[in-house]
């Protein structure tokens, strides 16, 4: 089975393109981030026409996730337990969406952003983490040998050689150590990292700013992941980060990581 995660910022401006991806390199599942659509304004009809269900959570423009799937969709789980919300009066943003998929759990996440290293959000994006480190502990704890993948953009670079410049990012977000803290406590919790050993070394980005030529420049980040339970990444047989799908016109600000598993 491949699976795929691909944060694609905006799927009505992209589906075209996302389409052409999942036929082009035959991938089973996809867990799509920002969206940025109601449920009501999702694109269904391309994805049923090339044979995927598709379960999406949007709230307005911002946020969104989704997962389509063509080797079926069961128990979809919008956010998690313990997750917290934002706003005023607070609320449950569309950031997390899971479901059993050719006998897997995918989650499809969209980390909050942080902002900057003193602005509330970045408190609510620690405390997000914390509670999805304890979500995915306890799923563990409960379920020991259930494949579970925790798919996305993480919004956290949590090694130096994940940015083109550490100078850069001094005193920035996604490179924090809190945010690096929060990252490894997911692994802690029992998930690795199943894309990096397929993908090693510096210079191997998911995201590239659209501003100040990031990409040809190669100035990117490292900050979409896969983490997969002890199960799923016993099954992990190949990873690789589809870099030409953020070239041309119309290109999401990340590329699509993929990871292979045996059957």
């Amino acid at each position: 089975m491949r699976i795929a995660t691909w944060n694609v910022n905006s799927i009505r401006a992209r589906v075209d393109r996302v389409i052409a991806f999942l036929e082009r390199h035959d991938v089973d599942v996809l867990a799509i981030q920002e969206t940025k659509c109601r449920d009501d304004q999702f694109p269904h009809l391309p994805f049923e026409a090339a044979g995927y269900e598709v379960a999406h959570v949007g709230l307005n423009q911002w946020n969104g996730v989704a997962i389509a799937s063509r080797v079926g969709l069961q128990d979809t789980e919008i956010g998690f337990d313990g997750m917290p919300g934002w706003g005023d009066p607070v609320g449950a943003e569309a950031r997390a969406i899971s479901a059993v998929v050719g006998g897997v759990r995918v989650a499809s996440l969209y980390v909050p952003n942080g902002r900057s290293l003193d602005d509330p959000h970045m408190a609510y994006k620690l405390d997000w983490l914390g509670r999805l480190a304890e979500y995915a502990g306890g799923r563990l704890s409960t379920a020991p040998d259930e494949p579970v993948v925790l798919m996305g953009d993480w919004n956290i670079a949590p090694e130096d050689e994940d940015v083109w410049s550490m100078a850069f990012y001094e005193n920035k977000t996604h490179v924090s150590e809190p945010e690096r803290a929060a990252f490894r406590a997911v692994l802690d919790a029992g998930f690795s990292d199943v894309t990096r050993a397929h993908t090693p070394g510096p210079g191997t980005y998911t995201y590239w700013d659209y501003t100040r030529l990031s990409f040809p420049k190669r100035q990117g980040m490292r900050i979409d992941f896969a983490l997969g339970s002890p199960t799923f990444a016993a099954r992990v047989t190949d990873a690789f980060i589809d870099r030409d799908e953020r070239k041309g016109k119309g290109a999401s600000d990340h590329a699509p990581v993929i990871v292979d598993l045996a059957d």
